[in-house]
């Protein structure tokens, strides 16, 4: 049995009032609710909604909404959350200082393993977590940080110095630069010492 959540008007939350086509992403998933049954949720975000994101954010252009597709499930004995991320963001180009927009249109698979012991049970090209590490707040139930862990990759994604692909550095001159005084070369002294000793 797997729980969908589907973009309804039903579910969309106060917060987002200002983007009603959006809804918001769940902050936690109860793993001993659905670690086993498995987990299914979509729905369109608005980028704004992730705290880490949004501070990178350029607010000289409007923030397209993003559509995620996440499954939690099991294979080999393992759990894995997978999502797949379309859409887009805008950056601030670190040459030209003008609004630069950033594809994080991707799939992603994160296999979370109760312990070291199962990483055998792995590619090794696979990306893992410890569940161990993750999970740190105190709770009677295991909370995995779904949205926090959403808002990892999608760090992980975005350039640290975005910028245009053609883009010229935009500089700006103010007053002269002076002309650089022609020095001597320091060995023209010893070469003139060079017959005298």
């Amino acid at each position: 049995m797997t729980n969908i959540l589907s973009n309804t008007k039903s579910s969309i939350q106060a917060d987002d009032l200002n983007n009603s086509t959006s809804i918001n992403v769940p902050d936690h998933i109860s793993l001993d609710k659905w670690s086993d049954s498995g987990f299914d949720w979509k729905g369109d975000v608005a980028s704004t909604s992730f705290e880490r994101m949004s501070a990178l954010l350029t607010d000289e252009h409007e923030q397209p909404t993003l559509h995620l597709e996440a499954n939690l499930y099991r294979h080999n004995n393992v759990l894995h959350l997978a999502f797949k991320l379309n859409g887009a963001i805008w950056l601030t180009c670190q040459r030209c200082l003008q609004p630069v927009e950033i594809d994080l249109t991707d799939d992603y698979d994160i296999a979370l393993l109760d312990d070291e012991s199962q990483m055998r049970l792995v590619d090794s090209e696979q990306d893992y977590l410890l569940l161990d590490e993750i999970i740190t707040e105190p709770a009677p139930e295991r909370l995995l940080p779904f949205k926090k862990l959403i808002e990892d990759e999608m760090l992980l994604k975005a350039p640290l110095a975005p910028k245009h692909d053609d883009c010229e550095m935009s500089v700006e001159q103010f007053g002269e630069i002076p002309e650089e005084e022609e020095s001597e070369n320091p060995f023209a002294a010893l070469a003139s010492l060079k017959g005298k000793l």
